[in-house]
């Protein structure tokens, strides 16, 4: 898998916003990623499937605007080899 393409994966477990609506969820990532980069997914590219291609290239388009904790997540789990 490309790198920057296991950043989609992440995020995107059923999280609460304030309204009580969740986040879709996604088949895709870590506890990590779906902790620190549901925010930014749902900042960057919150109308898009999560599971989708085009998540995936909409994170590696914005990857130097997201948070440090997001990118961090995202490095580990590639280095973990995806899990």
């Amino acid at each position: 898998m490309p790198r920057l393409t296991t950043i989609a994966l992440l995020f995107t477990a059923p999280l609460l916003v304030a309204s009580a609506s969740a986040a879709p969820e996604s088949k895709r990532g870590n506890a990590d990623l779906k902790k620190y980069c549901t925010g930014d997914m749902l900042k960057f590219c919150g109308d898009l499937d999560p599971d989708s291609k085009e998540m995936d290239a909409c994170f590696t388009k914005n990857r130097a605007d997201l948070s440090e904790n997001c990118r961090r997540a995202i490095t580990a789990y590639e280095a973990s080899g995806n899990k």
